[in-house]
């Protein structure tokens, strides 16, 4: 037999919180740096919008179309947020199920 005791969650304690437990900025709210980083370049970007194609026409010259495509999407990804991808799955990993009765029908 092992020697390893299993731990249930009836054998843990509850720790107390801290005192200062949930003081800090809410949730999604990005903190000073990171506004301002994203505030600075999203001026970039915007103060230089007409010379970019000029500076992407030089790299399509230089390097190929695909090298500046790069360059282009590098840009604007810091000016426009990426959406996270999601995965909606059941029970198990399976298929979403989703059941209708006749009372949702009255919602």
């Amino acid at each position: 037999m092992s020697d390893t005791k299993i731990e249930t969650s009836s054998d843990k304690k509850p720790r107390p919180k801290p005192p200062r437990a949930g003081m800090g900025r809410p949730a999604g709210i990005p903190n000073k740096a990171t506004g301002a980083a994203r505030e600075a370049i999203a001026r970039l970007v915007d103060g230089n919008a007409d010379r970019l194609q000029e500076w992407i026409d030089q790299i399509a010259e230089q390097e190929g179309p695909r090298a500046a495509w790069n360059c282009f999407m590098d840009v604007v990804e810091y000016h426009i947020p990426k959406l996270a991808r999601t995965e909606h799955v059941g029970e198990g990993g399976g298929p979403v199920r989703i059941i209708a009765t006749q009372q949702d029908e009255k919602l």
